[in-house]
């Protein structure tokens, strides 16, 4: 948060000297954001997933949750990119997510039947009302237990940690989640099945040692 701000003042100098309100440099140009301790991405796994899913379909008026939900799961976006999704934007077999935190719209391949799914919810009741509030409800009512924080931005996670989990390629996955810098994507980098595994073969001595038997 300290640092986003900083961001946003910084931002605010910049502009007001460029409008030529002020005649000074920026006061916080040389001022370095905060180097915090990353901490752990917390994700679902597929037997917590059904269960979430399971949780949406019986919970009482939460159709417009669960497809949200898993729009979420199926393409790796943020809450408020699902939920802001309007009709014209499915089509072809993809949703496209406008006013994206990076400013890039973004086009995502999706399952034919959740394009029906979501093609008929608009059809019937018009675009997403405004729910996260009501997914944090219907996560309490689950066994899921996630650090402070990490509610909805969970699914998101769960999409990225599944892709390379599976052997997704990292640069396609900053692509799909609209990572300005892949600095962002290689948070999940550890998750794949031959992370760092090169370190082993890609070595200048490695014919030296003898074959394992």
């Amino acid at each position: 948060t300290l640092n986003n701000r900083l961001g946003y003042m910084k931002s605010l100098f910049n502009e007001l000297h460029r409008l030529g309100d002020i005649d000074y440099p920026n006061p916080l140009a040389k001022v370095r954001p905060l180097r915090l301790q990353e901490r752990p991405l917390s994700f679902l796994s597929n037997a917590q997933v059904t269960e979430l899913l399971q949780t949406f379909d019986t919970y009482p008026n939460c159709e417009h949750l669960a497809l949200i939900a898993r729009v979420c799961l199926a393409t790796g976006a943020r809450w408020g990119e699902a939920q802001g999704l309007a009709p014209e934007r499915v089509k072809n077999g993809a949703v496209t997510f406008a006013n994206t935190k990076s400013r890039r719209t973004r086009s995502i391949p999706i399952h034919p039947d959740l394009e029906r799914a979501l093609l008929d919810y608009f059809k019937a009741h018009g675009p997403f009302p405004n729910c996260i509030r009501h997914f944090s409800r219907v996560l309490d009512s689950t066994s899921i237990k996630l650090p402070r924080g990490q509610a909805t931005h969970v699914l998101r996670h769960t999409f990225a940690s599944h892709f390379v989990i599976t052997g997704g390629n990292i640069l396609t996955l900053q692509k799909v989640l609209g990572h300005a810098s892949v600095t962002m994507t290689m948070r999940y980098a550890h998750l794949a099945p031959d992370h760092l595994q090169d370190a082993l073969r890609r070595n200048p001595i490695f014919d030296t040692f003898s074959t394992p038997t």
